[in-house]
Parts: structure tokens; C-alpha cells; sequence
């Protein structure tokens, strides 16, 4: 999401390509969101390697190329998953949920990060631990050089889109592509990117088990490759598992969002000041707004209700807001100040 120093209004917060929850799709004329393409290419590339590792790993009996094969099987199964988030998030607002599903995301992610950790991580350390104990020599190790190396290429072009992805919206947000990964508040994309990265990862660690396997003529480095990529496996789940948590419970928005969001307040003509704000990120690029502000001029109390009703409804047409509370501020309370300096890392929280 691009946020200015001082936008004009509160449009202004949102990023092109995402449409308002319950909205139908873009058709020729538009555009398709980005997680969305960004989900169907990670699926359809770990598709592919999945099958092609599974069939090499029979024929070669690798153990790192059999925990490369459940790896990709555990990612195509939480694309999924990544999938059903995508379109679980974007139902409208009823009312049963009036801040909407965009919460379901979080949710759906979280069974993707568990599957990594089951299918993927447990798996491969496993298999590694059974392979350490009933050591079986690998043959035909071409043909396992092979797979990895087109396996190589089609997770690099998965992961090149979830860059361009993440990188067109760090830089909206001046942040760096790795900050802007990891504390977005849109899991498809950090789930996405951190799978693949641990894809290419993974793979030159089987590559280098297996090379090491054909020079020694031991199972050992090839065992002990697929507890490796076990334990890398295992640790980004922890992490995708974690952030999906704090998001469940609730999580306030960005600082830097924050700010842009008190500034494009005080620049409404109805809004003299603002002294308190709440929030809440309620899904991906969703959020939920609490205020507390003081009123141009000095109407009597019905025509006051009136007002907000009406400003809270002009905050709604922002595609980032599901929903906005507004009330009236004490006159001897102090005013918020919109800043202009970016937040220290300490304080950043999570980009919508």
C-alpha cells in the first residue's frame, strides 16, 4: 500500500489491485491481484517439481531427493490452502461479520505453515534419521542432478514473482524487501516467498548431499542433508506460523500507516483535530478504524451525530476501511500529530 507523507484523503492509502471485499474480480479490464497470480504460479511450479522429485527419488533412492519430494508435495498442498485464503478473505461484510472474513487469511495460512511443518519438516527429518540407521546406497545420480536443477528453475520463477510482488509494495511503504515480508499483513505473499526462498535453499543442500553421497559412496551426507532441510523447513514454519498468530489475536497497523491515516483525517474539513486512533488490521490490506475527533464548528448534539455519521461513511469509501467508529473529543484532550520521519524499527508493526 502506498502511503504519502500527506494524502489527500484516505484513498489515498490504498494500493492499486485490490478491490473492496465482495466486489467481483476484475474482468478484461482490470486487474487480477497480485497474491492471487503470485499463489497460481507457486502452485503450478511445485506441482510440476513435485511429481518429478518423487519419481527421480524412487529411481535414485536419495534420501535428500525423498525430503525434497515431500517438500514440494507439503508446498503445492498449501498453496491450497493460500488459494481458499485468497478467496475466503474477499466475501463482503454481513451481518454475522460486520468487519467481514478477512480474518479467514490468517486462518487458512496458519494450516498452510502446519502442513509445512508436518508433511515437510517431520518427514524429512524422519526419513534422515531412518536413513541414518538403514543406510541404502543411491544410483543413477545424473538423472537426481537433473531434477534438481529444473527443479532449480521453476521455484526460481515462483520466487521471482513473489519478489516483484513484495518489492513494488515495500517500496510504497520505504521499506526494505525482507522488512516488507515479514510484517505484511498479507499472508499469501510471506508465505509464497518464504517457501520458495526455503525451496532454493533446500535444493542446493540436496544437490550437495547427494554430490558428497556419490563421491563417498556413503548414505551418511545424504541423511543427514534431509535433516537439514528438515530443520530449515521447520524453522520457517515456526515463523509463518507465529506471525499468523499475532494477526488472529489482533494487531495494530503499521506506525507509518497510523500517521498517514491522522494526516489524511485532519485534512477533511469537517475534522479539526484527532485525539485518539485505533487501527485494527481485520485481513489482508483490511482495517478497522476507531477515532476519537473534534468538529469544525459548534453544532447542537443531534446535528453533531448527524455529522459523524455522515464522515464516518465518507471514511468507508476507502477501499482499506471495513469499518470506522467515530466519536467526540473532551475539549482538554491532547491532540494527535501526525509524523512525517519514519518509525524506528522498534515500533514498526504490520503494513496493510
Amino acid at each position: 500500500m502506498t502511503v504519502p507523507t500527506a494524502p489527500a484523503d484516505l484513498d489515498a492509502l490504498h494500493e492499486p489491485g485490490y478491490e473492496r471485499p465482495g466486489t467481483a474480480r476484475p474482468d478484461g479490464n482490470g486487474e487480477t491481484p497480485q497474491s492471487f497470480v503470485t499463489v497460481v504460479v507457486a502452485f503450478t511450479a511445485n506441482l510440476l517439481v513435485a511429481i518429478a522429485k518423487s519419481i527421480v527419488a524412487g529411481i535414485t533412492g536419495s534420501a535428500s531427493l525423498l525430503a525434497e519430494a515431500a517438500h514440494s508435495w507439503a508446498d503445492t498442498g498449501n498453496e491450497v490452502f493460500l488459494l481458499i485464503a485468497e478467496r475466503r478473505a474477499r466475501k463482503a461484510p454481513d451481518e454475522r461479520q460486520p468487519l467481514g472474513y478477512g480474518r479467514e487469511a490468517y486462518v487458512w495460512a496458519l494450516f498452510a505453515a502446519l502442513g509445512l511443518f508436518a508433511a515437510g519438516s517431520a518427514v524429512s527429518i524422519t526419513h534422515g534419521i531412518n536413513e541414518l540407521r538403514s543406510p541404502e546406497p543411491a544410483e543413477h545420480f545424473l538423472l537426481g542432478y537433473l531434477v534438481l536443477a529444473v527443479a532449480f528453475v521453476l521455484e526460481g520463477i515462483s520466487f521471482l514473482q513473489s519478489v516483484r510482488q513484495a518489492r513494488r509494495e515495500a517500496a510504497g511503504m520505504d521499506r526494505d524487501l525482507l522488512e516488507h515480508v515479514m510484517v505484511t499483513s498479507d499472508p499469501t505473499l510471506r508465505a509464497v516467498f518464504a517457501e520458495d526462498a526455503a525451496a532454493l535453499i533446500g535444493l542446493v543442500i540436496a544437490a550437495a548431499g547427494l554430490l558428497a553421497h556419490q563421491l563417498t559412496g556413503s548414505s551418511t551426507p545424504d541423511a543427514i542433508a534431509s535433516i537439514l532441510l528438515g530443520v530449515m523447513l521447520g524453522v520457517v514454519a515456526i515463523v509463518l506460523i507465529n506471525r499468523n498468530r499475532r494477526f488472529l489475536v489482533g494487531q495494530e497497523a503499521d506506525p507509518r500507516v497510523r500517521s498517514a491515516t491522522i494526516a489524511a483525517l485532519l485534512r477533511m474539513p469537517e475534522v479539526d483535530r484527532v485525539t485518539a486512533l485505533r487501527l485494527e488490521v481485520v485481513g489482508p490490506r483490511r482495517m478497522y478504524l476507531v477515532a476519537d475527533v473534534d468538529l469544525a464548528g459548534d453544532d447542537v448534539e443531534h446535528r453533531t451525530a448527524v455529522r459523524l455519521r455522515a464522515l464516518e461513511a465518507r471514511i468507508c469509501e476507502s477501499p482499506v476501511i471495513v469499518a470506522a467508529t467515530l466519536s467526540l473529543s473532551a475539549p482538554d484532550e491532547p491532540s494527535l500529530v501526525a509524523r512525517t520521519d519514519p518509525a524506528p524499527p522498534e515500533e514498526r508493526g504490520v503494513q496493510q
